[in-house]
């Protein structure tokens, strides 16, 4: 569906799938781990979709949050709402019918999204990714 990157300047006209695949892509250059995308459209008015990561320490989720925001308001989106970034044990950046979900594994484990949400179809992300490391799928 996606054979090409869009550019940077291009997001902010960007189907919903379109600026999931791009959020996708800069998490896994910044090494996110476990990334899953859940198309929701169908279960909820919040979202199209919900993209989950973990990061590994706090400094690495607020830093895959930081580089996040810069790098798709590069392209002219931007986060209407986020949450948790002094715990950063869970932060949520709210792109309107994208939101992102990262953890430390912790609470990703306790919140369990990917259960709570299990009637939304889960995608494959390979398209997606930067880097095809097997450690992030």
């Amino acid at each position: 569906m996606m054979d090409e990157k869009i550019p940077a300047k291009q997001l902010s006209f960007a189907p919903p799938l379109e600026l999931a695949g791009a959020i996708i892509g800069e998490l896994s250059k910044t090494k996110a781990a476990g990334l899953k995308l859940i198309h929701v459209e169908n279960q909820t008015i919040i979202a199209d979709y919900f993209i989950i990561c973990t990061g590994t320490s706090n400094t690495q989720i607020r830093a895959l949050a930081n580089n996040l925001e810069f790098k798709i308001g590069e392209g002219g989106v931007f986060p209407s709402h986020i949450e948790g970034l002094d715990e950063a044990t869970w932060v949520l950046l709210d792109y309107g019918s994208v939101i992102v979900h990262i953890f430390n594994s912790e609470t990703r484990r306790f919140y369990n999204l990917e259960k709570l949400w299990v009637d939304g179809a889960e995608l494959d992300i390979t398209q997606y990714l930067s880097n095809q490391d097997e450690n992030q799928l």
